[in-house]
């Protein structure tokens, strides 16, 4: 199946479409393709997915993950609150002779039913749903009895984890309940969520190099431009240049900082593998 579909009965609170538009915003499908790229393919191959899998990706994006499994031969839901990106991931995958099916879902309360999925995948797309314990909920909910999960988020203490702590001085108060996207970056949080719902837990620590840009200043630029979270702090200061101009000097320095040589960084991210019991 290659159609994007919604449920009847999708319920969008006025957070979600704030959440929906963010990431409708920029151009997240080139942060997908020409920054990140690498990440969905070693999702894949760290959930051990192959053909007869049937595979949920939740927060799928454009498809960095949901992609690579169907090329493995896995049955692959792709689900996102934001139908510009799937539609932009439905005709990658056309453009690639893979077929999947696109599916426009809320990750905090997903359309499916019990235990219908022998995997469920997030590639930095999960951490982004506000209400954590929710979300891991949904996730194990949907999973077959010793179905597979793998998740891959950035840390907080990484290089994006520390982006958006420069952001959030100059982004609004975030909304009651809401956590923190990088906190499933820490084993101990995740860990937490799932509880005694899974087993034989593999969490570590890996990097990926990027090496998209050439000077910190282009980094800043490409984000401001791309970026749905970081395009709407510079919204929400837009009458303020001098703050403008602050967020600018903190976002290039944060790369200068990170720059390990022709503006090569190494980003940090939670590799996260499980078996629900």
């Amino acid at each position: 199946m290659s159609d994007i579909t919604a449920p009847a009965d999708i319920s969008v609170p006025d957070l979600k479409a704030k959440h929906r538009a963010m990431w409708a915003s920029g151009d997240y499908p080139s942060v997908a393709a020409d920054v990140i790229a690498a990440l969905g393919p070693r999702l894949v191959e760290a959930t051990a997915i192959t053909a007869g899998d049937r595979v949920l990706d939740i927060g799928a994006g454009s498809g960095n993950a949901s992609i690579p499994a169907a090329k493995a031969g896995a049955d692959v839901v792709a689900s996102d609150l934001t139908p510009e990106l799937l539609e932009t991931g439905r005709t990658d995958a056309e453009s690639q002779g893979v077929v999947l099916e696109w599916r426009e879902a809320d990750a905090e309360a997903l359309p499916f039913e019990d235990a219908s999925f022998d995997a469920a995948i997030s590639c930095v797309g999960i951490m982004f749903a506000p209400h954590h314990q929710e979300s891991a909920d949904e996730l194990v909910r949907i999973l077959r009895p010793g179905g597979r999960i793998g998740l891959l988020n950035w840390t907080p203490e990484g290089f994006i984890g520390q982006m958006f702590g420069v952001m959030k001085p100059y982004a609004p108060p975030p909304p009651s309940g809401a956590q923190p996207a990088p906190l499933w970056g820490s084993e101990e949080h995740v860990t937490g969520l799932f509880g005694d719902a899974v087993t034989e837990i593999v969490a570590r620590r890996e990097k990926l190099t990027v090496d998209t840009f050439g000077t910190p200043d282009e980094f800043r630029d490409f984000f401001k431009a791309c970026y749905g979270p970081t395009i709407s702090v510079y919204a929400f200061i837009g009458d303020d240049a001098e703050r403008v101009d602050a967020l600018d000097r903190e976002l290039a320095d944060l790369a200068a900082r990170h720059d390990l040589g022709g503006g090569a960084m190494e980003w940090e991210y939670l590799l996260y593998t499980a078996r629900k019991v």
